[in-house]
């Protein structure tokens, strides 16, 4: 209720420009449907719309265009399609039978048509490639392993998304939180009657 409240405060006076900071933590699915439509009908009717999220499937849906920062610096910006085109429209992700053949697959792999990147992972990992089509790229890359003796386990086949990019270009390691002298979070705080400085 809260984060309605103060979308309706953001837009009583029909803002060119609205401005909003994780505008769908919290809500239902419902909700949430209910804010992207509104949201989309104030960008069709001409205001600007910038938003923080984390959710990148919704910027995909919702978002024209996508600024992708990382440590305060601005990485990458485009469109989300672009943006995934960039590091392949598709993403296939082969589990091989013996492990032992993982250089030959990756050497194999490295030979295939519309290949944007190639990651060989590492053991127990699938070799993944990020491919322009991956639909079109999966009979080729079974063609490819068997020419060379090398046993499939499973190839599963996605659409690449704005994780992938996101990754691409941030990298895949979880961040440390600098830590701030004398700080206490919220939930700490609330939990021991504390009030958070």
């Amino acid at each position: 209720m809260r984060r309605r409240l103060d979308l309706a405060q953001a837009l009583v006076h029909r803002p060119e420009v609205l401005f909003l900071d994780e505008p769908t933590t919290g809500l239902d699915p419902q909700s949430r449907n209910a804010l992207w439509d509104q949201l989309r009908g104030l960008s069709r009717d001409g205001t600007t719309v910038f938003l923080t999220t984390q959710y990148l499937e919704e910027a995909d849906r919702a978002c024209d265009r996508v600024v992708i920062l990382d440590g305060g610096r601005l990485v990458r910006v485009g469109t989300p399609a672009l943006l995934k085109e960039e590091v392949g429209g598709g993403r296939l992700a082969v589990t091989l039978r013996d492990e032992a053949d993982r250089p030959r697959a990756t050497r194999a792999l490295g030979s295939l048509p519309g290949l944007v990147r190639l990651e060989p992972g590492g053991a127990s990992e699938p070799v993944v490639a990020y491919v322009r089509d991956a639909r079109a790229s999966a009979a080729p890359v079974v063609g490819l392993l068997s020419a060379e003796g090398i046993g499939v386990a499973a190839l599963d086949q996605a659409q690449a998304s704005l994780d992938d990019v996101f990754l691409r270009y941030t990298g895949d390691r979880p961040r440390a939180e600098p830590s701030l002298a004398g700080a206490v979070s919220s939930v700490f705080a609330a939990a021991h009657g504390r009030r958070r400085r």
